[in-house]
């Protein structure tokens, strides 16, 4: 891939977005249905990739990508005609005789969208069907860590549509740097905070707008309150912490437990790991590994800094790559190892007095947003005030992860954690700006807003303003 040949790839989106043919809902609505198709047809590929990239099962590789991809599609399918209705407004009296206005929802053109290696179809394909359904073109720059996947997912794409419509680019940073040199009219990027002030700068180049999914500079945070049913909350989070391996920008990075119940949850949650994965998870073919050497080497040296307060798991195999479900106590409030993202299997687990839970969280809203928040407690009064006050992307109660599966909600970030959003018809907005359109009428036109502004018809037009703004 060269700066030359990125560029002529987004001149022919843009002369084929130019010719109106991405316009039409129908038209839309049958791409949508090509590429439906064409994930079918790959099904098999998709699953045997995510298993050499990330070594997944085939249950975790539906449940995470090909199942999430195909609710988002099977909604938009049934959604996005409504959706894509110009919007119809009275003008209001003080337009008169001009009354009737129209909000079209109208594609933004050539987008590129960049997405990360830990959840390689889902996290490209969940953006690249709200693109299509708003009516643009677009570049998918997927990620070469996944490269098994991202050559499954280039072989969809062909299958389905012609490069100049939608393309897949592969390649590491140097491609992506060339794809945000070139011009597009929106940017999708789902990654790292420090990434997405790289994304932001390049696109503030050309006033590209932009959309951010990121994990959380300072982590996302779980609440256990001496209240919680630990036995179910135990459960919940360890499910969390297993999947992919704990590569999952919306995972809890670390635990926040009410000091008098800490020992019992531990207890719990040892078991819990144990019940979903066995006592030698290294040797068990359903435990994901980490995408490559470094990531694993960074689990390694972190579980290392802290190896006196391992209180299970430690171990790792850098011929699978594959790291124990780790936990750390006790942990500070304020050490460094909560204070940034961790993406993988470790979790510290951060003991404080119950009777100081709004003191802990307001030390936690002092830090940058989170993308997600979660709290288990029985206390609901207590749990609405923190999820209506806190500031994070989205979160549960008594429940980890699956806000991200309900249809009709917006999924996104706030602050350090992203900005924009999509899923659904969130996700069409997010690829769609509104344009007003005023009909004006040539009968019955009224003098008000023009002059004279002074004298007694001025003092008049004035009276009838004034009346037909309230």
């Amino acid at each position: 891939m060269t700066p030359e040949r990125v560029h002529e790839i987004v001149d022919a989106q843009r002369r084929f977005f130019r010719s109106g043919a991405t316009l039409d809902p129908d038209w839309r609505v049958a791409q949508l249905k090509k590429l439906k198709e064409s994930i079918a047809f790959h099904r098999s590929q998709i699953l045997a990739a995510l298993h050499e990239d990330l070594g997944r099962t085939d249950m975790e590789g539906y449940l995470c990508d090909v199942g999430a991809v195909l609710l988002e599609l099977n909604e938009t399918l049934h959604g996005m005609k409504v959706w894509a209705r110009p919007e119809k407004h009275f003008s209001g009296l003080h337009c008169f005789p001009s009354v009737r206005t129209k909000v079209y929802k109208m594609p933004y053109g050539v987008v590129l969208i960049l997405s990360p290696f830990n959840f390689p179809f889902m996290l490209s394909l969940g953006a690249l069907i709200p693109a299509i359904a708003g009516g643009n073109t677009a570049v998918l720059k997927a990620s070469s860590k996944s490269a098994a996947s991202t050559a499954v997912l280039r072989k969809i794409i062909a299958r389905a549509f012609p490069e100049e419509y939608v393309t897949v680019i592969d390649g590491g940073h140097d491609v992506a740097d060339m794809c945000l040199a070139a011009r597009f009219d929106k940017i999708f990027y789902t990654g790292s905070p420090r990434v997405g002030v790289h994304v932001m700068t390049e696109a503030a180049k050309h006033l590209t707008p932009v959309a951010l999914e990121l994990g959380g500079e300072t982590g996302n945070w779980c609440v256990v309150r001496k209240d919680a049913d630990l036995k179910d909350a135990a459960r919940k989070i360890a499910f969390f912490k297993l999947l992919n391996s704990g590569q999952i920008c919306i995972n809890i990075n670390q635990v926040a437990v009410a000091r008098e119940v800490a020992d019992e949850f531990l207890k719990l949650l040892r078991a819990a790991y144990e019940k979903q994965i066995g006592i030698d998870p290294l040797h068990n073919p359903e435990y994901p590994h980490l995408i490559g050497r470094k990531a694993y080497d960074a689990a390694r040296a972190d579980a290392d800094a802290y190896r006196d307060r391992i209180v299970m798991g430690g171990r790792g195999d850098p011929e699978t790559l594959r790291f124990e479900p780790t936990v750390l106590y006790p942990i500070g409030m304020d050490e460094e190892i909560v204070q940034r993202e961790l993406f993988n299997p470790l979790l510290p687990v951060v003991p404080f007095p119950d009777a100081e839970a709004d003191r802990l969280m307001d030390k936690i809203a002092e830090r940058e947003h989170g993308l997600s928040l979660y709290v288990f407690t029985k206390d609901r009064k207590w749990a609405e005030k923190v999820m209506a006050e806190q500031q994070f992307g989205g979160g549960c109660v008594n429940e980890v992860v699956l806000h991200l599966m309900v249809r009709g909600v917006p999924f996104n970030g706030t602050g350090h954690s992203g900005m924009g959003a999509y899923h659904g018809e969130w996700g069409f907005r997010e690829f769609t700006h509104p344009k007003t359109v005023l009909y004006g009428s040539n009968r019955f036109n009224l003098s008000l807003r023009e002059h004279p502004y002074t004298g007694r018809l001025a003092d008049l037009k004035l009276k009838v303003l004034k009346l037909m703004e309230r």
